[in-house]
């Protein structure tokens, strides 16, 4: 493999190391927290710690920021790659300096939403980093799948990543609800972004198959993908 083809992996590694062992760490914490609560709620005394809850949190704060990062260097690696295969700097500067601000924006807001309290900002955050993700998400060098969107390892992931900056930005009024809406649909909403990390990894474990070494492209892009044929070598 030359560098090209060792930095394409990095978005599925990463995935893969980091990104679902978390997913299964916040699973449980999350399953845990719920049985203590009603535990409680029915008056028993629970044997799960109230720790939990907390640790729930915190380590959903990690996974979201792994997701969001996942998201964004999944995006980075063929937006600039292609740009520099295509010398898109001399043909439109424009848009690679507004590309390069959107990623370092999006990076910006997101580290903020963290730090922000007040409902206003973590609004304001979360929707500029939603939007810096959807903008670069329809660059020209993204490939989506928009043929067949439903079974796209791109649209599957950009929801997860944007439900996981709603999760982020809903923390506080999680607590502050009495009436525990904001708290059912955070489990209705995470439940629906279980089911689309399950799809990430069939998806992302398919393209992986589809995509060709950098030596191989040549070769591989004569194939007629309709008839699943390829020219036979000379």
């Amino acid at each position: 493999m030359e560098l090209q083809d060792t930095l394409a992996l990095l978005h599925p590694a990463i995935a893969i190391i980091v990104v679902f062992p978390l997913i299964g760490i916040v699973l449980n914490r999350a399953l845990l927290t719920r049985q203590r609560r009603l535990q409680v709620a029915d008056g028993e005394k629970s044997k799960i710690p109230p720790v939990v809850g907390s640790e729930h949190v915190a380590i959903g704060n990690w996974l979201s920021r792994s997701v969001v990062g996942v998201a964004l260097l999944g995006m980075a690696y063929p937006i600039f790659s292609k740009m520099l295969g295509n010398d898109t700097l001399t043909k439109e500067p424009f848009r690679v300096f507004f590309v390069v601000a959107i990623f370092l924006l999006s990076i910006a807001s997101f580290t903020l939403l963290f730090k922000a309290r007040v409902k206003l900002w973590r609004g304001i955050f979360a929707t500029f980093t939603g939007m810096g993700l959807i903008i670069l998400g329809f660059q020209p060098e993204i490939f989506r799948r928009d043929n067949e969107w439903f079974v796209s390892h791109y649209y599957y992931g950009i929801t997860a990543a944007l439900l996981m900056i709603f999760s982020v930005a809903i923390v506080p009024d999680i607590y502050q609800d009495k009436q525990n809406r904001w708290r059912t649909a955070h489990i209705i909403l995470n439940c629906f972004a279980l089911l689309l990390f399950i799809g990430q990894g069939m998806t992302g474990a398919r393209d992986l198959l589809e995509i060709p070494l950098h030596w191989q492209e040549h070769y591989i892009y004569q194939c007629d993908f309709t008839n699943k044929t390829c020219p036979q070598p000379k």
